[in-house]
């Protein structure tokens, strides 16, 4: 496989910045997650040590849009494994509910699809080159 064939897409404007809020959201809800896992834990772990590095560095690698359509669907297996409690994860207080990673996950899965947008570091990197073929300098032959 292609690493090109892994981004559909690099919409710039408004469909792009509707993507970059889409990547922040996810990004920052991970990075509250992994820091409240560290937070909430009474004992740290080898368990707690690898989830909270996982979410922690999923949540930059999002933010700055790195691989974007790997780590979206890393993050959405990320908020599932809390959801169902794969992970040593637990609750400071009852507002902070498992339930709320419903939406991350669904909206993970759609950054995932669309991809990551013109603000990214995939764009930059593996975005639409284009070529410039200078002229020719001599005449065509005939």
């Amino acid at each position: 496989m292609q690493l090109h064939r892994l981004f559909s897409a690099f919409p710039a404007g408004f469909p792009g910045v509707g993507l970059l809020l889409l990547r922040v959201v996810v990004a920052t809800t991970l990075g509250g997650h992994g820091f409240l896992c560290l937070l909430s834990s009474d004992r740290v772990t080898l368990g707690v040590l690898f989830s909270t590095a996982l979410l922690l560095l999923s949540s930059v690698l999002m933010l700055i849009g790195f691989l974007t359509p790997l780590l979206s669907l890393l993050s959405a297996v990320e908020c599932l494994a809390i959801v169902l409690s794969w992970f040593p994860f637990h609750l400071l207080t009852p507002i902070e509910s498992k339930l709320a990673l419903i939406p991350i996950i669904v909206i993970a899965a759609a950054i995932a699809l669309l991809g990551p947008g013109a603000f990214s570091l995939d764009a930059r990197l593996f975005g639409w080159k284009e070529i410039v073929i200078p002229p020719s300098s001599r005449p065509p032959q005939e």
